[in-house]
């Protein structure tokens, strides 16, 4: 007699319904993500008074959040193909908060590395992707637009999140700051509890021999029978990491040039209050700036996610990205000389604007590349090379900041990488594009031939 195993395959996204709910989780973790580690330079002056340390020591802790919001994808991607996201993402909460919590209890900088740096930023890490293939999941059509409007919860946190950091600052200091933010972070296990997965459609696959194919009558209730020989093929099984992405060519070029982004994309936002305080900005002032690049964001993410979706864009979404990225890279660039409150008002319209559409498009292209299956795979590996360039960003820019005292050079460096990205993302993926059209009319040339050889 056979064997029966059940095999199950998720149904169709669909587009709505529980998707939205889906969609404000997600916003709110990729607000937290995002947002945190800028909001909290708002600390920095003073933790560089209580800890007798310079501009580059509180910039690691920014560097390390978002590092290991980046390094720990491959980790979060085993958890969520052996666990599923719900679970994961609320163990994730937990640390997130206590990490903060514990971190209003240090008494030095390394400390501080150690529980707001590496505890908040693994619960951040397994937040922010469970939430992603969550999203990915439950839409499909409307999926670019789904992207952006979840992307635009990193500039509405980041304008809340800023100020507040300066009101608690002023009223309770930065332990009592770091213990209050310690408690909203909690937040992300409720959006962890709502992450309910997709439906399956069940099917019965049968191992039996091949005398009884035959006899095995068709059951009622079930979408499929499949009846394979024992011998035949063994049942798969999921891998918890799938390097085979690495294969499309696609995707490395993608990979090259987020890292390259990554160096630059963060340093003028994590630099950006200093800089402003130096130049004599008074403390809410200077606050209110990432507030500025954070209402702008707002609108610009879901409006990027909206021309992202149309018929004549969505094919040529790697050349919108890198317009995003040009965009981006050249206001850092025009902005370098600002030294005055107006003209850093300026640089944050713009620089809110063009950093949106880079946040918006980000993984919008990157499920384009991959697709559905290999998202979270694909998803994890990029990250983990975006946490080396994000420890090596911002703490070069802080590094530099201290030697030189000459905050134009760093945004002329930040710049400098994003344009490059851009032009190298753009030239890659035209080559790219060309050889594989040139791939596919051989392919059909040939199969043309082969089906009329006399032709």
């Amino acid at each position: 007699m056979g064997t029966t195993v059940e095999d199950r395959e998720t149904v169709g996204a669909p587009d709505g319904g529980w998707g939205w709910i889906i969609l404000l989780g997600c916003f709110v973790v990729t607000g937290f993500s995002y947002a945190f580690p800028k909001a909290i330079s708002v600390y920095f002056k003073e933790l560089m008074k209580d800890f007798d340390c310079g501009y580059s020591d509180t910039a690691w802790i920014s560097s390390i959040i978002l590092a290991m919001l980046y390094g720990s994808g491959p980790i979060a991607s085993i958890m969520v193909n052996k666990f599923g996201c719900r679970p994961v993402m609320l163990v994730g909460g937990l640390l997130a908060s206590g990490g903060m919590i514990i971190a209003s209890f240090t008494t030095n900088i390394i400390q501080l590395y150690l529980t707001a740096g590496v505890l908040t930023g693994l619960g951040l890490a397994l937040n922010f992707q469970p939430s992603l293939i969550m999203l990915g999941s439950y839409f499909d059509k409307r999926r670019p637009l789904a992207n952006g409007l979840a992307a635009a919860g990193s500039p509405v946190f980041l304008s809340a999140l800023s100020p507040l950091g300066q009101l608690l600052l002023n009223r309770y200091g930065w332990r009592g700051g770091f213990l209050i933010t310690g408690g909203l972070l909690l937040n992300c296990c409720t959006c962890g509890a709502v992450m309910r997965p997709l439906k399956y459609k069940e099917r019965k696959v049968i191992a039996c021999s091949q005398e009884l194919r035959e006899m095995l009558p068709p059951e009622a209730g079930q979408e499929n029978i499949v009846c394979e020989n024992n011998n035949d093929k063994k049942l798969s099984k999921k891998k918890l990491l799938d390097f085979s992405v690495l294969a499309d060519l696609g995707l490395i070029i993608y990979i090259i040039a987020k890292f390259i982004v990554v160096l630059g994309l963060f340093v003028p936002t994590i630099l950006l209050v200093n800089y402003a305080k130096d130049q004599g900005v008074p403390d809410q002032d200077a606050a209110f700036l990432l507030s500025i690049i954070g209402f702008v964001d707002i609108f610009a993410r879901p409006t990027c996610g909206i021309v992202a979706g149309l018929k004549w864009i969505r094919p040529k979404m790697a050349y919108f990205f890198s317009l995003a990225l040009l965009f981006n890279g050249l206001t850092d660039v025009c902005s370098a000389t600002s030294t005055d409150y107006k003209g850093l008002i300026i640089f944050c319209v713009f620089f809110g604007l063009s950093y949106g559409m880079v946040g918006a498009l980000q993984f919008e292209v990157l499920m384009g590349i991959v697709g559905k299956s290999g998202f979270s795979s694909a998803l994890g590996l990029v990250l983990l090379v975006e946490a080396v360039a994000v420890l090596i960003g911002p703490p070069s820019a802080g590094y530099l900041v201290d030697k030189y005292k000459n905050y134009e050079l760093i945004f002329y460096m930040a710049g400098g990488e994003l344009i490059t990205a851009g032009l190298f993302l753009a030239l890659a993926s035209f080559f790219f594009i060309r050889r594989k059209k040139h791939k596919d009319r051989q392919q059909k040339h040939h199969g043309d031939v082969a089906i009329n050889p006399k032709r």
